[in-house]
């Protein structure tokens, strides 16, 4: 008995050691893991690595309570054993967002990831994202470590399960052949609207038609439609949606929601709605407007509130409350107030639309494709009748596409057909018409060769003046457009500068506010003159630019008695600013003075009298650092007011004056221009 004691305490203790393991070679059908008594689970933050969790302790029994959210993962640890002698696979199935499996085997850690928010090409299990295959040594006893993550806002998640080889099978076996049709009707509803689009693309080629071009968007996006939704299914063929499915379950709404957009405007342009009603037309384009809205709002929302929001899900039911009644009030208004040829297209194929979004969103949000045995129990039901529905619309309007060429041709016919009779009467009243004018020239042929020298000469000295006159305006124009790159070359030196300086937020500044006086320039280069205010603008415009590049050392004045006087008064656009340009680039900027002052003033008590005054270096000095680069825009700008006052009749008189003190010494320039009217 002493011997015996021993042998069955060792195999008592073999038997506990067995008990404690999930042995993988004797599975039944499924193992749940949850509630399962070699199962614990222990709740930590997202970021949380298997290094460390293998060092964390507070292991609880695994149940229903230990629910993921999106701020905490759940990591879930039993011990797998195959007793066999030979290799055998066992399938943990798991159809959640994020997986993280870890298998040990020797000390090391085989990594599984897999998962229906995970990418083709990092699950471990290329075929579906709900099974991980494990294979196992034999007689290898191992430690399973699974990591859950849930996208879902509320407390929603799936428990973990373990497959034999044979049951799996079995499984993906009825998987398959409950999902074929569905699968089958969406590879055909694809392959339908590719084929359409193809047809579409020749046509807005060959035509050019907007009504093309809204079709090829609506039927796009349809596309883009169906492949986000056949990434939720078994299907490989085609499957993009599975390398990112982050992506493709974005544009599922959002890609519903902007073909109806372009749908929409389709509409506008088959049915020519704006020669019928102009309110209805406003009414569809907000409606299109609203759409395409939501379409960016649902991404924006997602980003910052995660795929499966309950903010999502609420504006999402909101926003199809307000739009299929939307639908449904427009649809009717354009059967009473639209009478067109290709309305009963409209309104077969709005009416299956309207069929299928109505069934589609019963089915979803009363979950009837959950309800077992019934009518709508079968895969991506709520899908699959909307893209019935949609479907038929494209072909309807396919087909309506198509007689609307028919009808196009058909009215090319007629009107060349009253063309022709047309030209035939015109040619008959032509023919009168000749025979009268015959007789009426021989009447006039001597008084006209009477008048011909006369005019001969009138016309010659017309032409000359003319000729000068174009002359002296292509010569301003020449002069205006040499002005504005040199004012753009300036201008993107300064930017050049506060760049290399690293004042960034000062460019950015300095960017913003030279876009403005570039659109501002832009929009004045076509004129040949501008009133004195609008060039004030612009001057207050680039002296802003010019302040912001030189700092609190540089400060001006503008004084203005009267704005609207102002505007009484006309210049060539950009006259002043080159003058301050070169008193700022030429005169302050080189200056060692401490405080370097411009004034601008507008004197309008009598005529008008615009004086530019800075204490900067002066020309002497500024005209010996500028032997090598002269100043082209003060040249340039006095030329124009030579030809100004050539071709106008008021005249601007511009005057010159270096500063001194009393010693001599030059303070800085005055320049002043007058206008006499």
């Amino acid at each position: 008995m002493e011997k015996i004691a021993p042998v069955i305490v060792f195999l008592l203790a073999g038997l506990c050691s067995l008990s404690a393991q999930i042995r993988a070679d004797s599975l039944p059908s499924r193992v749940d893991l949850v509630g399962h008594p070699e199962v614990q689970a222990l709740r930590s933050s997202r970021e949380e690595s298997l290094e460390k969790i293998l060092k964390t302790d507070g292991w609880k029994a695994y149940d229903s309570s230990f629910a993921t959210t999106p701020e905490t993962a759940i990591w879930i640890k039993f011990p797998l054993e195959n007793t066999t002698r030979d290799s055998l696979s066992t399938y943990l199935f798991y159809s959640g967002f994020h997986m993280d499996l870890y298998l040990q085997n020797d000390g090391e850690f085989e990594h599984f990831k897999n998962g229906y928010l995970i990418p083709l090409g990092e699950r471990s299990e290329p075929k579906w994202y709900f099974f991980t295959a494990l294979e196992l040594l034999p007689l290898q006893r191992s430690l399973c470590y699974i990591r859950i993550v849930n996208d879902y806002k509320t407390g929603r998640t799936n428990m973990p399960i373990l497959y034999s080889r044979p049951d799996y099978l079995d499984f993906m076996d009825g998987v398959r052949s409950e999902e074929a049709p569905s699968i089958a009707f969406i590879y055909t509803y694809i392959i339908s609207l590719c084929c359409i689009l193809v047809f579409a693309l020749a046509f807005w080629f060959r035509l050019r038609k907007r009504v093309y071009f809204y079709y090829l968007g609506y039927l796009f996006f349809q596309i883009l439609y169906a492949f986000a939704i056949l990434q939720a299914t078994l299907a490989t063929v085609g499957n993009l949606g599975m390398y990112a499915p982050q992506l493709s379950n974005t544009a599922i709404e959002t890609a519903q929601f902007t073909f109806i957009g372009f749908y929409i405007f389709f509409i506008l342009y088959l049915l020519e709605i704006k020669t019928f009603d102009q309110n209805l037309s406003k009414a569809l384009v907000g409606l299109a407007i609203l759409c395409f809205t939501y379409a960016l709002l649902n991404i924006i929302l997602i980003f910052h509130q995660g795929l499966y929001s309950e903010t999502r899900s609420m504006a999402s039911l909101i926003v199809r409350l307000i739009v299929l009644p939307l639908n449904v009030a427009l649809f009717i208004w354009i059967i009473f107030k639209v009478k067109h040829p290709l309305m009963k297209y409209f309104v077969l194929g709005q009416s299956l639309f309207f069929i299928g979004a109505l069934v589609s969103s019963f089915i979803h949000y009363n979950k009837l494709h959950l309800v077992p045995d019934g009518m709508f129990n079968f895969p991506h039901a709520q899908h699959i009748i909307f893209q019935a529905g949609l479907l038929g619309e494209v072909f309807c309007f396919s087909i309506a596409l198509g007689e609307k060429v028919f009808l196009i041709q058909k009215e090319k016919d007629r009107a060349s057909q009253k063309l022709i009779e047309q030209l035939q009467q015109n040619q008959i009243m032509e023919e009168k018409m000749r025979k009268e004018l015959d007789e009426q020239v021989q009447q006039k042929t001597e008084e006209l060769i009477k008048l011909y020298s006369e005019m001969e000469k009138q016309k010659e000295e017309q032409i000359k003046r003319s000729f000068a006159e174009r002359l002296r305006d292509m010569k301003m124009l020449a002069l205006r457009s040499q002005m504005n790159p040199h004012f753009i070359f300036n201008s993107l030196n300064a930017l050049k500068n506060l760049v290399m300086l690293s004042r960034e937020e000062d460019a950015i500044q300095y960017l913003d506010n030279f876009s403005v006086l570039l659109r501002t320039i832009l929009q004045n280069s076509s004129k040949n003159t501008i009133t004195v205010e609008e060039e004030l603008e612009m001057l207050e415009l680039y002296l802003s630019l010019e302040k912001s590049r030189l700092g609190e050392d540089f400060s001006y004045t503008i004084q203005c008695d009267s704005r609207e006087a102002l505007s009484q008064f006309t210049i060539p656009p950009l006259l002043l600013q080159p003058f301050v340009e070169n008193a700022i680039w030429h005169g302050l900027h080189p200056s060692g003075k401490p405080e370097k002052k411009l004034s601008v003033t507008f004197d309008t008590s009598q005529q008008l009298q615009i004086t530019i005054e800075d204490n900067g270096v002066g020309r002497k000095e500024s005209g010996k650092a500028k032997k090598t680069h002269p100043s082209a825009g003060t040249r340039i700008t006095q030329e124009r007011l030579s030809l100004y006052n050539h071709i106008s009749e008021a005249k601007m008189h511009l005057d010159i004056l270096d500063l001194e003190n009393d010693k001599g010494m030059p303070e800085g320039t005055r320049i002043t221009i007058t206008y006499n009217g």
